[in-house]
């Protein structure tokens, strides 16, 4: 049915696509979802490139390879649903041990005792994008008290020039921003210090949006807890400090990996050639 839909023409290839053959007939690229940096590298080799559309959300590692007057476009919408799920599970399981009823398993430890229940918390949705958008419309039957922060004021959402006020309220504050310029390193020391103790950081957003070393460090004294499905640096080699450190939960990269992602990531490609083959405007375009 996609073909019929497609012009003639337009021949789309998903991913996994172990090589481009003929790289000077490419108009219309799709790097492989969390593929090496060969498959952006290959941008330099097609001289008559037009559209690079990412199958991420994020865009920042594309950006250094992007020839001039290419327009690049993200996957907008595709994970928002599985990262918000994933968040969701983060914090449930940091919450209620579930790391550590899973490692207690395979001796028998029966770990009964009083748990921290998601009802009542206050949650700081760092981010008002799809992700931050979706993550609130879950959270709504869990009890919570939800506050979002975007880059400006508007209904809803707070300006990002509240946060330092808004974080001494919140019980968990989820980052769930791009990664950019003014989001690199956006918590440090300054702001972990102004978390209330005990507080749960959750980061489905990028890992250098998180100061590594600030973390380690705030972990350690017993004032933060983390739940991480992204770090700095990725993967995080085996012997860091965050493995070993109690109250830190990390998952591999896996917000947006799950069934939902490539049938959605299909839907928007197939949208995407058919607005380009048709001379309309493409959508989620983040650069060019």
């Amino acid at each position: 049915m996609r073909g019929a839909l497609l012009p003639d023409d337009v021949r789309p290839l998903y991913p996994p696509i172990p090589v481009v053959s003929r790289p000077e007939d490419v108009v219309f690229y799709v790097p492989r979802y969390m593929g090496a940096q060969e498959d952006l590298a290959l941008m330099a080799h097609m001289p008559n490139l037009e559209v690079v559309q990412l199958l991420t959300a994020g865009y920042d590692a594309a950006l250094a390879f992007l020839p001039a007057g290419v327009t690049l476009c993200n996957a907008g919408g595709v994970h928002d649903a599985s990262t918000a799920e994933l968040a969701v599970g983060l914090i449930l399981a940091s919450l209620r041990g579930l790391d550590s009823f899973a490692r207690a398993m395979p001796g028998g430890g029966w770990l009964y005792g009083r748990r921290e229940a998601l009802a009542d918390k206050r949650v700081l949705i760092v981010g008002a994008g799809g992700v931050g958008r979706a993550l609130r419309s879950r959270l709504a039957a869990f009890e919570v008290d939800v506050t979002m922060v975007g880059r400006s004021s508007r209904p809803g959402v707070h300006a990002a020039a509240d946060l330092p006020d808004l974080l001494r309220g919140a019980d968990i504050v989820v980052l769930a921003v791009p990664l950019d310029e003014s989001t690199r390193g956006l918590v440090g020391t300054g702001f972990l210090a102004r978390m209330r103790d005990r507080a749960l950081l959750v980061n489905v957003a990028r890992g250098p949006v998180v100061d590594t070393d600030a973390l380690v460090a705030a972990v350690s004294s017993g004032r933060i807890r983390a739940a991480l499905d992204v770090t700095d640096p990725e993967p995080l080699p085996p012997g860091h400090p965050l493995w070993s450190l109690p109250d830190v939960l990390i998952s591999p990269h896996v917000g947006g990996n799950t069934s939902a992602f490539l049938p959605r990531a299909r839907r928007l490609v197939d949208e995407q050639l058919r607005r380009f083959a048709g001379g309309r405007p493409l959508e989620h375009i983040v650069a060019g």
